[in-house]
């Protein structure tokens, strides 16, 4: 097909992983979960099972604990046990048979949290195209709807690898592609095998009919079994809300309110969270926030994505109802939405959190360089050197990031008690080299390929530089196969 060999395969992820196949005792079969295609798909290969849990010392490491009641400590270490990050602190004694990790030259912080990504797409990274019908829109929506369910397990598990390896340890997904209960269930699976905290958004498909709502059934299916689903509790249920007709639409296609209202209502009567896209190009004109407060769409459980064209006034209803925002200065920049209001968001009151969006515009999902880009972006905004901070930028990118997924009683800062989601940063690379600010060098300096490790509740999924649970080669070949498959399957012409 002209688009494959005009674009290629996807680009290689990461480096060599040791690990190999195996039987996965979380994965879910076809069978079990009642598919309701007419055809069964693909199931895919047993995968090997998570590492198991144990107790370990991170030890004389540079903590950015991200806890104001706690700080920075030089030389600190971390002691996780079962999950759980136990102590913190100058003087944490190893326990008996307790393992230890060197973390001399390493800063160790909490680890980095998405607030929206769309995890399927990743099979079509770099792919937007340079005209019309090759743009991010047009050219996902062709692709999305020839995707099967094994596709989006092979998108979203590349996409998961690429979090892991550069630091992210929670995700966002917004999955606006599920076509089917399967599409729904292997994009899950993929999450449930890579070991990653997610919290996972039911969304509409590519090309849904306006006055079509999404499976309400189904979504109801999943929110009463999402025990089953939720990986001992790494992933939680979110809906990714396609909104509300505004302006004229509104005024022509009354039957579409009532959709999108009647979905919002379901999602809140069953207490699950929501994102949606909203406002997303600066040079449009505002009203659209102010249609959402005087619906009643507003809240803390509404997570607002982009919301470039809001005015001054429409901040304040934001801040007021206490809805976060998710900024994404990467696709922003490069779809030519415009530039972010980050800052004005937080000087308004708001909670804003950062992300990835998609790769098939970004590129890649390296997180410190979106969150440099981000300061950059704000400062040069702002004419002022000094509006958005290095080590602000790290709180929207961990503890901040935690709040707006309402996951801050669990992650977000290295504070005992939480679940033990860590990352370590080796400093001693030429990139990084000399240890000055470990703010400014992790938001200036830092790349994926200084993340040495990443625990996610406790497990370590990342050591020494290399996966432990997943086969880079298998990850990407597998990808490559399904963007293969599904370019073949698009219509000609």
């Amino acid at each position: 097909m002209e688009e494959i060999r005009r674009r290629g395969f996807i680009q290689k992820l990461i480096g060599i992983g040791a690990a190999a196949f195996g039987t996965s005792p979380i994965a879910i079969l076809h069978a079990q979960q009642g598919a309701r295609s007419n055809r069964r798909p693909a199931v895919p290969s047993p995968a090997k099972p998570l590492p198991a849990r144990g107790e370990f010392v991170i030890r004389d490491a540079y903590l950015m604990t991200m806890d104001p009641s706690v700080g920075d400590i030089a030389g600190g270490s971390v002691l996780v046990r079962n999950g759980v990050i136990a102590e913190v602190g100058k003087d944490v004694k190893r326990p008996n048979g307790a393992g230890v990790i060197d973390g001399r030259r390493t800063i160790v912080l909490p680890g980095l949290v998405d607030t929206h990504w769309h995890l399927w797409t990743t099979y079509l990274r770099s792919m937007a195209g340079d005209k019309p019908e090759d743009g991010y829109f047009p050219f996902t929506t062709r692709y999305g709807k020839a995707m099967e369910p094994i596709d989006m397990y092979r998108s979203t598990r590349l996409a998961a690898a690429e979090a892991i390896n550069g630091g992210l340890t929670t995700v966002g997904d917004n999955c606006h592609n599920v076509r089917s209960h399967d599409h729904a269930v292997y994009d899950i699976r993929a999450l449930q095998e890579t070991g990653l905290r997610c919290r996972w958004s039911y969304g509409p498909y590519r090309g849904m009919p306006p006055d079509r709502h999404i499976d309400l059934t189904d979504l109801e299916g999943f929110h009463r079994d999402w025990q089953k689903y939720s990986n001992d509790g790494l992933i939680s249920l979110g809906f990714a809300w396609g909104g509300i007709p505004v302006g004229p639409d509104a005024s022509k296609s009354p039957e579409n309110v009532d959709v999108a209202r009647k979905e919002f209502e379901t999602a809140r009567r069953l207490g699950i969270p929501m994102a949606t896209h909203w406002a997303s190009r600066e040079n449009t004109p505002p009203g659209d926030v102010q249609a959402l407060a005087e619906g009643g769409f507003l809240g803390k459980d509404v997570l607002l994505i982009h919301m470039l064209a809001t005015s001054p006034a429409e901040m304040k209803l934001v801040a007021a109802a206490g809805s976060p925002i998710s900024v994404s200065p990467g696709s922003e920049l490069r779809i030519g939405y415009g530039l972010t209001k980050a800052c004005e968001f937080m000087d308004a009151g708001i909670l804003v959190a950062v992300s990835v969006d998609s790769v098939p515009l970004t590129g890649s999902a390296n997180f410190f360089g979106i969150l440099k880009l981000l300061r950059n972006a704000e400062n040069a905004r702002a004419f002022d050197e000094f509006k958005l901070t290095a080590r602000r930028a790290l709180q929207m990118g961990t503890i901040d990031g935690a709040r707006a997924l309402g996951l801050d009683h669990q992650i977000g800062s290295l504070t005992p008690g939480k679940r033990a989601d860590v990352i370590m940063v080796r400093t001693d690379g030429v990139n990084m080299g000399v240890f000055t600010d470990p703010a400014h060098m992790l938001v200036e300096a830092a790349e994926e390929a200084d993340v040495d490790t990443v625990v996610v509740d406790g497990r370590i999924l990342k050591r020494g530089g290399k996966l432990t649970a997943l086969v880079p080669e298998q990850v990407i070949a597998d990808a490559a196969a399904s963007l293969e498959a599904v370019g073949k399957r698009i219509p000609k012409g």
